[in-house]
């Protein structure tokens, strides 16, 4: 019940749904596939640039990926769509590859970006 549980884990809820994992092919979870397959997910997210990124987000169908160059730039991003700012160790918390993924009122992924993220990736120029 630390002080980020209301706002931030309190809505979460639990799967309803059944899923037979053991009959999945989860191989992919696995690091040396799951950068490329992640990096895959990044690359083909559009590009969303500019002030209102909340607003433009939201009116691109699919996924969309937006780039932070620092801390304070992240941190305002992120309090525009209402996730977890934290940082932790230099990296914003959750982040894979500098990268932090989440859905926003849709079932359309918003990747953002570290300012190095894609290079770890293996897609630079993308």
């Amino acid at each position: 019940m630390g002080q980020f549980f209301k706002q931030y884990l309190e809505p979460i809820k639990l799967n309803d749904v059944q899923v037979d994992w053991k009959s999945m092919d989860l191989s992919y979870l696995m690091e040396e596939k799951f950068t490329k397959h992640f990096g895959d997910m990044v690359k083909k997210a559009k590009p969303v640039r500019g002030t209102d990124v909340v607003l433009k987000a939201y009116n691109i169908d699919g996924d969309v990926r937006i780039q932070y160059e620092d801390q304070p730039e992240f941190e305002r991003i992120a309090n525009q769509f209402g996730i977890f700012e934290e940082w932790k160790d230099g990296i914003p918390r959750t982040a894979y590859k500098g990268v932090v993924v989440f859905r926003y009122q849709t079932s359309r992924r918003v990747f953002l970006v570290g300012p190095d993220s894609l290079k770890q990736l293996g897609i630079e120029g993308a």
